[in-house]
């Protein structure tokens, strides 16, 4: 039996090997390991894809949500809003600057965040609301109320899961003030290890966010600040110089097989399809399903030798280390219910015809087997 991976990131190297090790050897033989040539490069490169004026490169995506909000204000005991679907670290950046993460429930369909619901939760507290950008699309900002300026609140976009994404012609990274990504390894742009970047059209902002990544400071021995120790390293910068001139192919090859698991799966009894929301472009970083039963059909396509996975199968708010929001089941039902339903399936350039043929048929016979 032959196993199929959630994500192949094999292929992807094989393509980029040879460039990304020709590079490796120009910043060891010029020793220049940190806010090297290359690091500079990447920024002014992804910068212009995604149409942003500044990009600043940080160690993680984690970071970078948490430099965004840190830049634009946002200090102990302020409000971020946030949707209750997403992973953990969208709230822990709060968190760790000691403010407060509040919650609101996503759509029924495409699980994004619920724009209408903002408005029932901004107080005088809140700094900043933070839409999540999910899947590989981008979340609908335009449907926020337009009343937050005034009251001056941010909106920071989190958009590690949506490079090439983009909304109305609009691409991902240019919604809101400020916009944090991830450049974790399986991401459509992914590194070989840790890596994440802060866009804005801001310059002062920018600014910030490299000095505050920089131990506060503009010069060597010279701190302005109390900082931290976040920047992109030069060698994962080689690597993502190299595959950022292929994303654009790539993700293209992730909608073919999204349009192909589409038809395979039409009419499927069982399965709900995942839906894009009218004026996105979607780059699929993954195919998300909903499914009953779902953990068993999960097993049953794992002990199939299919790498499916849950993204996520914890609601924010009912996760242990979110306990302090004091939150409970029911407070969420669109995320609690989503989370006993959503199912990746295998999705990344290069899967072939065949291997998603096989995902539906064993998925189709795990439907049949778990749910009858």
């Amino acid at each position: 039996m032959t196993s199929i991976p959630l994500v192949d990131l094999s292929a992807q190297h094989a393509v980029v090997a040879e460039e990304v090790l020709e590079g490796f050897q120009q910043v060891l033989a010029a020793g220049d390991f940190i806010g090297g040539k290359a690091v500079a490069a990447f920024e002014e490169e992804y910068a212009n894809f995604t149409g942003a004026r500044w990009c600043v490169g940080v160690a993680n995506g984690t970071d970078a949500l948490e430099m965004a909000l840190r830049a634009v204000g946002v200090g102990v005991g302020d409000e971020v809003v946030l949707p209750a679907n997403t992973f953990i670290a969208t709230a822990e950046a709060v968190v760790r600057i000691g403010a407060v993460p509040v919650l609101v429930d996503v759509d029924d369909e495409a699980l994004l965040l619920d724009a209408a619901a903002v408005d029932g939760v901004v107080t005088e507290r809140t700094r900043a609301v933070l839409p999540v950008d999910l899947y590989g699309q981008v979340a609908p900002f335009e449907q926020l109320p337009s009343t937050l300026l005034e009251h001056g609140v941010a909106v920071i976009e989190d958009g590690a899961q949506s490079q090439g994404a983009t909304r109305n012609g609009q691409s991902a990274g240019t919604f809101g003030v400020m916009a944090a990504t991830s450049f974790y390894p399986g991401k459509n742009l992914g590194a070989y290890g840790d890596a994440g970047a802060v866009l804005t059209d801001d310059e002062d902002l920018a600014r910030e966010v490299r000095l505050m990544g920089a131990h506060g400071s503009p010069a060597k021995y010279v701190h302005t600040r109390a900082g931290f120790n976040s920047r992109l390293d030069t060698l994962q910068a080689v690597v993502l110089r190299a595959k950022l001139a292929r994303l654009g192919g790539w993700n293209e090859q992730r909608r073919e097989a999204a349009a192909r698991y589409g038809s395979l799966l039409a009419g499927m009894q069982g399965v709900r399809l995942p839906v894009t929301l009218p004026g996105n472009e979607h780059v699929w970083h993954l195919y998300v399903v909903r499914v009953p039963e779902r953990d068993a059909v999960l097993r049953h396509l794992q002990d199939e030798g299919v790498g499916a996975a849950v993204h996520y199968p914890v609601p924010v708010h009912l996760t242990p280390a979110m306990e302090r929001l004091g939150h409970g089941p029911g407070d969420f039902p669109v995320s609690e219910q989503a989370a006993t339903e959503i199912l990746s399936l295998p999705i990344f350039p290069g899967i072939t015809a065949e291997q998603q043929e096989r995902v539906v048929d064993v998925l189709a016979a795990a439907l049949r087997t778990v749910v009858g």
